[in-house]
């Protein structure tokens, strides 16, 4: 009986004879082992994510922030903050080590996205980014990519760019948090191993070991969050200082009849040309060109009895954000970022367009072909009326970001405001963009009397290269830059030879170098200046400026700030000083 009972149960157990007839009972087959093959494949796969997420962390932490410093020697260091980072990790029980290492990979993120930033700061405008001021740059670089290569491409850039930063914060964070669970599964191994990076470190540090022409040990990464936060602190100090500095005015007091007095009857027109900088005249690729050009336009004005001098500034800005260049000028206060532009344009400081305007002596008009939306800074230039995009009756292509070439700008100026009778001289502050990166496709001079609305542009704008053909190779966007020069300097100079007058003052000068990949990684930021006229009165004035005779000035020219032009112009034309504090 105990047997049988003994033998029914076994057999309940299993199912019955043959294990053919499974029951509530049954036990679950035993796993299979995996395969060798499979054991390779998952050990194969974990020493990959492993190393790609090394390969990551050790690449954000040691990403330098300029391109040419892209070089594979600086990715070949220790860096202290990745030891640091597993010691803190080894510490931490399980829930915070997750949460810091989420945190962790989050910030080498920013830290990527702030290098990247700099890079292109770095390339285009000479200097780092600031968090604390260029964020309101980014729409206007949005707007530009859409002049140039359309608004889709800005829109999928824009969309595109705040994916990827997600998608950088998402794999650093599950990288760091992948990295500090191998490190608690191997605490002792870990452990020892960070004693040793540290140790190693310290020696490296201590004795200034190098390896590849590169210091073994590296804190770039902290270095560079530094760097940042006090540049954002710097700028928060230098906003306060230049609030006061923007209300205290040299000629603030100045009463109109003592303002320019020695130019009274004269019609004035400062303009500037895009990116027109020291590069043009001395970078061995575009200096030929633009030194025939000068020479021929110098000749041409001599024979129609103009004469001109020339220095050089020293511009607040580089690469691009023209209009710092233009209120640095303007105002004499040096105005290199947009928190500054903002403050003083929403102060009472006198600009030198606005001491025209100041005196009742003259009408004051501005041509803005860059300006596409209101601008309501024309009132702190102190301009009459305004003429944007939309009001100078252009109907041909728009050339890249360029809205209508400067040579139709400059007839269109001619024939609604320039040319017209008037009870006042004028005043004219005339931006020309033809010059403007990306230098494709460009225009090409045609006969004066065939401009008509713009419409003779089409064929010129279609037969031209492509931007983006222009903007990846570096060779070919400086010989297109040197024929934007060019074709600026040779609208102004035939615009002044065929409609200036006896009493025509040109005041024409650069706003900014080009870009470093045009004019050179250090490259000044020193812009020509040339003041032309047919009354030998007005060049005697500035004759103690030294300026070189002609349009194009010597290298070895006086160079000022481009802070310093206002007051001197007003002083050598016989403005008396009357300080506002």
């Amino acid at each position: 009986m105990a047997q049988g009972s003994l033998a029914a149960d076994d057999e309940s157990s299993t199912g019955g004879a043959g294990g053919n007839n499974p029951g509530e009972g049954e036990a679950a087959p035993e796993p299979q082992p995996p395969t060798p093959r499979a054991l390779r494949i998952r050990r194969a796969l974990r020493w990959t994510t492993t190393t790609l997420a090394a390969a990551l962390i050790l690449g954000a932490l040691l990403l330098p922030n300029t391109l040419p410093a892209l070089q594979p020697n600086r990715f070949t260091r220790i860096p202290a903050e990745a030891i640091i980072g597993a010691v803190v990790m080894l510490a931490l029980p399980r829930r915070p080590r997750v949460v810091a290492a989420a945190l962790y990979g989050i910030g080498l993120a920013v830290l990527t996205v702030l290098n990247l930033l700099d890079m292109g700061f770095n390339e285009y405008l000479g200097r780092g980014f600031n968090a604390a001021l260029d964020w309101d740059l980014l729409p206007d670089a949005q707007s530009y990519v859409a002049d140039t290569m359309g608004g889709a491409v800005a829109t999928g850039a824009a969309v595109g760019g705040v994916i990827l930063i997600l998608l950088l914060m998402a794999l650093m964070a599950a990288a760091t948090i992948h990295l500090s669970s191998l490190l608690a599964l191997h605490k002792a191994r870990a452990t020892q191993g960070a004693l040793m990076a540290g140790t190693v470190w310290i020696t490296c540090t201590a004795l200034n070991l190098q390896a590849f022409g590169m210091p073994i040990a590296s804190d770039h990464a902290a270095g560079a969050f530094r760097t940042h936060a006090q540049r954002t602190v710097d700028s928060l100090e230098d906003e306060a200082r230049f609030a006061k500095e923007a209300k205290a005015d040299t000629f603030g007091n100045t009463p109109p009849d003592q303002l320019l007095p020695d130019l009274r009857g004269k019609d004035v027109v400062f303009t500037f040309i895009e990116s027109y900088g020291r590069a043009a005249i001395e970078d061995p690729i575009t200096a030929p060109g633009v030194g025939r050009t000068l020479d021929a336009s110098n000749a041409a004005l001599a024979e129609a009895g103009f004469h001109a001098r020339s220095g050089w500034l020293t511009s607040a800005t580089f690469g691009g954000s023209s209009w710092l260049g233009h209120s640095t000028t303007m105002s004499g206060l040096w105005i290199d970022n947009q928190r500054r532009y903002r403050t003083v344009t929403a102060g009472e400081h006198l600009t030198l367009t606005k001491a025209f305007q100041k005196t009742g002596a003259w009408d004051t008009v501005g041509v803005m072909p860059g300006v596409q939306k209101g601008w309501p800074e024309s009132q702190w230039y102190g301009l009459d009326r305004m003429y944007n995009a939309w009001q100078l009756g252009y109907k041909g292509p728009k050339f890249s970001w360029s809205t209508m070439p400067d040579q139709y700008a400059l007839e269109a100026f001619q024939r609604q405001i320039h040319g017209k009778k008037r009870d006042k001289p004028l005043m004219s502050f005339v931006i020309l963009t033809s010059s403007h990166q990306p230098w494709a496709p460009l225009p090409k001079m045609v006969d004066w009397d065939d401009l008509g609305d713009g419409s003779v542009f089409g064929p010129i704008q279609k037969a031209g290269k492509k931007a983006g053909d222009v903007l990846t190779d570096t060779t070919k966007s400086r010989e297109e830059y040197g024929k934007s020069v060019e074709y600026s300097l040779t609208s102004l100079t035939q615009w002044m030879e065929r409609y200036g007058t006896d009493d025509t003052v040109l005041v024409f000068l650069g706003d900014h170098q080009p870009m470093a990949r045009v004019s050179g990684n250090h490259a000044s930021r020193d812009v020509p200046i040339s003041i032309v006229a047919k009354d030998p009165k007005v060049l005697d004035k500035i004759a103690d400026w030294n300026w070189t005779d002609g349009l194009k000035p010597a290298e070895d020219a006086p160079v000022w700030r481009m802070s310093a032009f206002r007051d001197r112009f007003l002083t050598a034309y016989g403005s008396t000083p009357h300080a506002s504090n």
